[in-house]
């Protein structure tokens, strides 16, 4: 990469990893890393322009369809692309088709940027992962040679240790916190070519597990406020991002957001 290129627009393609949760903001809204990012390019660049497209709980077929499109046109600098793990986590997936998708999402957004950005995303480490690790590692592989063939970069999220430390995750165990978006952006602004602020892939220091009784405790809540939804919404068919807009649809330039 040409070290401190420029960059002049940036547009985030994807579901709710992208959009930003759970990295809270006081008046209820996510930030995340694409904004995290957005911020520090605008930063340098006088009149950088940003769109964040991406949806909660959106599969990558809905990507395609709703914000693939509408990306290319705006010609942005930088497309970030991270999209298929939605389907992954379903019960039943057609990873063919994921593939497919993926795919012609490439074939589209690569030619129409000056840098398109794809990643490997974290796992956190437990239970659910393992079970679902086959088929996110070959959607991995699908990326890696996708990005191979069409000059795209990859941010290996997924192959960093600390990115799988369930204290970098939110009480749902699906979203990242805080902490984790700000090192999803350093990773990106580093896989840029832009001056390194921090070692992104430093471990957290060392946490001593609490008392049993405090963890079975924090499994059955998590169970009850987040896993039995969850679950509820696959069976039936809905997502938590359903009538839901992006938050910033338009390429325009950046504003931090004022709550």
């Amino acid at each position: 990469m040409e070290m401190n290129a420029t960059y002049t627009s940036f547009v985030a393609v994807g579901d709710s990893f992208t959009e930003g949760m759970s990295d809270l903001l006081p008046d209820g809204s996510y930030r995340g890393w694409a904004d995290l990012l957005a911020a520090r390019l605008a930063a340098r660049t006088p009149g950088f322009r940003y769109a964040n497209l991406a949806v909660r709980g959106k599969l990558i077929g809905q990507i395609v369809a709703e914000q693939v499109g509408p990306a290319a046109a705006m010609g942005a600098d930088v497309i970030t692309l991270v999209g298929g793990l939605n389907d992954t986590l379903r019960p039943k997936c057609d990873m063919g088709r994921v593939r497919g998708l993926l795919e012609e999402a490439v074939e589209r957004l690569a030619p129409v940027c000056k840098q398109l950005v794809l990643m490997r995303s974290p796992g956190r480490r437990g239970p659910v992962m393992e079970r679902f690790r086959p088929r996110m590692e070959e959607l991995f592989q699908h990326v890696d040679d996708l990005a191979a063939r069409h000059d795209a970069l990859v941010v290996d999220l997924y192959g960093a240790h600390v990115m799988g430390d369930p204290r970098m995750w939110d009480v749902d165990r699906l979203h990242l916190t805080a902490e984790g978006h700000r090192r999803v952006a350093e990773a990106v602004w580093q896989a840029l070519g832009l001056d390194a602020a921090e070692d992104w892939r430093v471990p957290l220091p060392p946490d001593l597990p609490g008392p049993w009784a405090d963890r079975r405790r924090a499994d059955l809540r998590f169970a009850r406020q987040h896993l039995g939804p969850w679950i509820g919404r696959r069976l039936t068919g809905r997502s938590s991002g359903d009538g839901r807009p992006a938050k910033r649809p338009d390429l325009l330039p950046f504003e931090e957001p004022t709550a």
